[in-house]
């Protein structure tokens, strides 16, 4: 199938052949029909992409923060390409999409193949959309006019937030399609509707649609004009719809308002409030997000999980009914805000329009749903690239086949894979667009969404899992059952069922972890330093590991496993490397937080060792950035080590060694994976073997019980 897809390195446009997505539990797979683009919003992310280096900093302050901490706390290389790495991704373009429902995914209640429905689905042939942010489109409207449908609601939940009544004289600051669909909204509830804007054509259509209106690249003073509207009283509510840098929009909002008045923010503006505006009128301000309530919310966006009506009235998708309803009405006339319709295959021409500040407001694409089969635009699998040609001798080569293409998949193991001689057959993602960038950057030979067809490939000969936490184990098993190589992103798995599964498949194949601390160079000779001390050794691993929101999925149980199962192993694992004896105890504590608040994630665990070794794990996400992530301390002997962020690494009372310090941070992510090749090429055992990684498993799941009992 076909997608837009934006270069955020460069802000080119283009229409991409990607991999049709696969339909999952609670969504739908639509054929796109017609999608709008959005001027205002689209053009954003083209000005963004347009920009330097230099001037997308200075649109996102925050993000130069987090690039200035990483570079104190992992060094300017490693920051510099993870920067990089972020702008290689492609950002898939689009938000208001309307189409026929061509698969229903399990537990989608409601819909049927063959609905049309409007979604906030992409700019592409196929969508795949939870049911949550779908809504039938009524029979008397048109997918052109459906595909308004979000940005409709968009205003409708900037209109609920200011709560107007009938009669009360509200003012829209920016007519754009946003601020001229809110205007419709407002005069069908009754309102006395001013607007105001810079440009003379829309706020001639905002008179048409029954408001008063003023052009404000003349004279008019719109805080006079509002003030008159309201006969000298100050307007009940302003809807702020522009999107301009400049504070003027507030301002003004709040020198025309009476007392007490509602001011709501749908657009973006320059937020410099002055509290002088505020305070003498009491005036109250809002920010309104999005489509409404459930917007943000993996419960309701992805899981399904819908509000009860009879405590949240209008949701995101009650709010695109709402719309839908209006314009089968007739109380919302969409087609005057139509100024360009462009075909599918020529997308990249609307945004030369967006880019040139062409003007515009509705520029809707048309897909050729008559010239391309729906078995045609379902394909699953994408080539890339040509096949690389084998290493001489090679015989018993690596040929990989990758199951996720996020962030550490695409640019740590696929390029440590390729580094280490392998063939990089195939890379397998959700919903394609990360699968393809990075096949077409790192060379890999076909872009799918299939991961069962990756898995039973019979060129394929190793399987590399690099996706959520809970198909880790499902896929291993998978795997093993194909008689496939593996290497898997940790945890293994997150249940003591999952591991037995995993026992009980694991035969004469290859099963590696990656547990890549183990391979760090500094790792490797404070492994050798220690093989020469015969009495046990106390272990402190320090992990600084910052704070993850409790929304987000490595925190949800069952997709993430919490943050001791999800990474907590990796320092499990190296302890019991450098211990070099079996774990048999663990133990943990962890702060008792306030009710809601997650504890898990500011633990201590203990390990004791069979040699009589000890090992404390400090997993700690109320630091500091500034502070070390990671630090290990080795006390043995009379001797000690200490190691900072796997770059500096000391030692105290080695006759031998005093400092082994590393230009770059290295945590041997490249040797785990040469290790891994190196075996399937030689046909040596697996580098770690089978029965510690069972053993490392266990014991983080054991140590999660302990801290959640």
């Amino acid at each position: 199938m076909r997608q837009v897809l934006q270069n955020l390195k460069t802000g080119e446009t283009e229409v991409e052949e990607v991999p049709c997505p696969s339909v999952r539990s609670g969504a739908l797979l639509i054929r796109s029909s017609t999608s709008l683009v959005s001027p205002g919003t689209e053009r954003m992310l083209v000005d963004f992409g347009k920009s330097n280096l230099i001037g997308k900093a200075r649109q996102q302050p925050d993000k130069v923060r987090q690039v200035l901490e990483k570079v104190r706390t992992d060094g300017l290389a490693p920051t510099l390409q993870s920067v990089r790495n972020k702008l290689d991704q492609p950002l898939p373009l689009g938000y208001c999409n309307a189409g026929v429902v061509v698969e229903v995914g399990a537990g989608a209640e409601g819909f049927s193949v063959g609905d049309r429905v409007v979604s906030n689905g992409k700019h592409a042939e196929m969508v795949v959309v939870p049911k949550n942010l779908c809504a039938r489109i009524p029979a008397g409207v048109s997918d052109e006019a459906a595909s308004f449908t979000v940005l409709g609601a968009v205003a409708l939940q900037g209109i609920r937030l200011a709560a107007p009544t009938l009669g009360e004289s509200v003012a829209v600051i920016g007519l754009g399609l946003i601020g001229l669909m809110t205007v419709q909204l407002l005069r069908a509830q009754g309102c006395r509707v001013i607007g105001f804007d810079v440009e003379p054509d829309k706020a001639q259509l905002a008179r048409d649609f029954g408001a008063e209106a003023f052009d404000l690249s003349g004279a008019a003073d719109p805080v006079r004009e509002a003030i008159a509207f309201s006969r000298g009283r100050g307007v009940d509510a302003v809807l702020i719809t522009a999107s301009t840098k400049s504070n003027d929009p507030v301002h003004q909002a709040a020198q025309m308002c009476r007392q007490r008045g509602r001011i709501v923010l749908v657009g973006v503006v320059g937020l410099e409030l002055s509290r002088a505006d505020f305070y003498a009128k009491e005036l109250s301000f809002q920010v309104s997000c999005s489509y409404g309530p459930g917007r943000y919310d993996a419960q309701y966006e992805e899981e399904g999980h819908d509000y009860p009506v009879g405590f949240v009235r209008w949701t995101e998708q009650r709010n695109f009914e709402a719309v839908l309803d209006m314009l089968a009405d007739g109380r919302i006339d969409v087609s005057r805000l139509v100024t360009h319709r462009i075909p599918f295959d020529r997308a990249t021409d609307a945004y030369d329009l967006v880019r040139d500040r062409v003007p515009c407001l509705g520029v809707v694409l048309h897909y050729p749903v008559e010239s391309r089969s729906l078995e045609e635009v379902r394909g699953r699998s994408v080539s890339v690239s040509a096949p690389a040609p084998s290493a001489a001798g090679a015989g018993a080569q690596a040929v990989v086949g990758f199951i996720g293409a996020g962030n550490y998949g695409a640019n740590v193991l696929i390029p440590a894979f390729k580094a280490a001689g392998a063939r990089l057959k195939s890379v397998v993602s959700d919903q394609g667009v990360s699968g393809v960038a990075a096949a077409r950057k790192h060379h890999v030979e076909i872009a799918s969404t299939d991961a069962s067809a990756a898995i039973a490939d019979s060129e394929i000969n190793a399987v590399v899992i690099a996706t959520r936490h809970d198909t880790h184990a499902r896929y291993v098993v998978e795997a093993l059952h194909a008689g496939k190589h593996v290497f898997v992103e940790k945890p293994l798995a997150m249940t003591r069922d999952e591991l037995a599964e995993i026992e009980k498949a694991h035969g004469a194949s290859l099963l590696m972890v990656g547990f890549n601390r183990r391979f760090a160079p500094q790792v490797v000779k404070l492994r050798a330093l220690l093989s020469t001390v015969t009495e046990p050794k106390a272990f402190v691993m320090t992990v600084n590991a910052g704070s993850i929101p409790p929304e987000h999925w490595t925190q949800d149980r069952s997709v993430g496993g919490g943050r001791i199962i999800g990474e907590a192993c990796h320092f499990i694992d190296l302890l019991r490397h450098l211990a070099g004896a079996r774990i048999i105890a663990v133990s943990g504590t962890c702060l008792r937080m306030p009710v809601g608040a997650i504890s898990e994630d500011k633990a201590t665990l203990s390990l004791e060792f069979a040699d009589g070794s000890g090992g404390t794990i400090h997993y700690l996400a109320n630091g500091h950035r500034a502070f070390p992530k990671e630090r290990l301390e080795v006390f043995c002997g009379g001797r000690i080590v200490q190691l900072n962020n796997f770059r500096q690494m000391a030692g105290f009372g080695w006759p031998s060694f005093r400092k082994m310090n590393l230009w770059r941070q290295d945590k041997g992510q490249k040797a785990c994976v040469a290790a891994f090749v190196a075996a399937i090429q030689s046909g040596k055992p697996a580098p770690i073997p089978f029965d510690e990684l069972l053993e490392v498993a266990e014991a983080t799941i054991a140590a999660d019980e302990a801290l959640r009992s």
